[in-house]
């Protein structure tokens, strides 16, 4: 099975914006609710058994079971008999919420996420219609269940032999969005290494550096928005919350913000396709990025967005066959790609390689991407050729015979 993903923006009517924005609301209010009941369990568990609250405990029966996603389907099924408004969201968008409060506990316990939040009103963005059965799809068209037909701006071709999984309704400052699921029943093959091998190094001052010498400067996304959205912020900070004009000048943030992210995800597809044009594999390193977010130069890491970048990459590389991979980032700029003899740590105001065994010098992210390209070709069964001027190939171990 092969499962792609198309974005487009809807164009509803206002009656069919009203139902979208109720259904959101809805959904809102079950999340918070599901929340508060499994809160609740939790708390009525982790009371002292030597003392009691002065302010409030919770008193739950000792066997009432934890509640799961099980469990709260069936208690939204005997709430629908006595809440009339339950009735008007189609059931499944009502369970995929309950699953989101599954998932959100699960993240908790297994990725070390933070204690799952309420939802203020406004914070739901979207819901979900996990199947998708029968003639969905015409020309600029689409048909949700319980909705109807619903208008969209069709700026792509869709496959006529493709099936319709699941669509996902998104709200943004810009509009309405729906993202079409589409699955085919085709097993796609990996791409495999061949071609010119590319390693590439990401960082604050050079973007990307790649083992051919490619230097792309960083560009600073938020940064140069950062004027302009500071003078929103101060009008949105200056009108009484909750009134039209404290609304349209949050409005006015959200537009910026959706524009700064909009312009560095159209960079990072035009620089992946630019990267895939020349190389039959790319390696990159496999960092921590959460590390990296909370460090001191956290904001400018974010503002970059490696993480995208790199499921870009990932993604253009697979659409364009080009093998992708990741290596171990550690001791990258330490050692020399030309001896493979560790340097030692640099100061980061150091920018330039200079190895004292073998006298290789170059710019510091073009030997640490080359350090990357090493591994890379190393890690798929190659072995690596020096070449002068510190370029290399690489050959692979075992070479077919060229007689037939």
């Amino acid at each position: 099975m092969f499962n792609l993903t198309y974005e487009f923006k809807l164009k509803p009517t206002k009656q069919q914006s009203k139902i979208f924005d109720e259904w959101l609301e809805i959904t809102r209010l079950v999340y918070n609710y599901a929340l508060a009941e499994r809160k609740d369990w939790y708390k009525s568990r982790s009371c002292q058994i030597n003392a009691c609250s002065l302010h409030s405990c919770y008193i739950i029966p000792a066997d009432t079971p934890r509640p799961t996603y099980a469990s709260q389907c069936k208690s939204l099924t005997a709430a629908k008999k006595q809440n009339l408004e339950l009735k008007k969201i189609q059931s499944q968008v009502l369970q995929q919420t309950l699953k989101r409060v599954e998932t959100a506990f699960t993240n908790m316990w297994e990725r070390n996420a933070g204690f799952p939040r309420f939802k203020k009103k406004g914070r739901m963005r979207s819901f979900v219609f996990p199947q998708m059965k029968g003639k969905r799809l015409e020309h600029g068209l689409v048909k949700l269940p319980v909705i109807g037909w619903v208008k969209f701006r069709q700026s792509r071709e869709i496959p006529n032999d493709a099936q319709i999984k699941q669509a996902r309704i998104v709200k943004r400052v810009s509009g309405w969005y729906v993202m079409l699921t589409i699955q085919w029943n085709v097993d796609l093959p990996q791409p495999i290494p061949h071609g010119e091998a590319v390693g590439i190094d990401v960082g604050l001052t050079s973007f990307i550096a790649t083992s051919s010498g490619l230097l792309i400067k960083r560009p600073r996304f938020l940064g140069d928005a950062e004027r302009k959205l500071k003078l929103l912020q101060k009008r949105v900070s200056r009108k009484p919350i909750g009134s039209n004009n404290w609304r349209r000048a949050q409005k006015k943030v959200a537009k910026l913000h959706e524009y700064v992210a909009n312009c560095r995800k159209d960079w990072h597809r035009k620089l992946s396709h630019h990267l895939c044009d020349h190389a039959g594999m790319i390696f990159v390193e496999d960092l921590n990025l959460v590390g990296l977010s909370r460090g001191i130069l956290g904001k400018h890491c974010l503002d970059a967005g490696f993480g995208q970048f790199f499921e870009i990459l990932a993604q253009t590389c697979f659409k364009r066959g080009v093998y992708f991979q990741k290596v171990d980032p550690r001791k990258t700029s330490q050692i020399c790609p030309n001896c493979l003899t560790q340097t030692g740590k640099k100061e980061l105001s150091q920018r330039t390689h200079i190895c004292s065994a073998c006298g290789y010098t170059t710019d510091r992210d073009i030997a640490a991407a080359q350090v990357v390209a090493i591994r890379g070709l190393t890690a798929v069964g190659h072995t690596v050729k020096m070449l002068a001027e510190g370029k290399f190939v690489g050959i692979p171990l075992k070479q077919e015979s060229s007689r037939l």
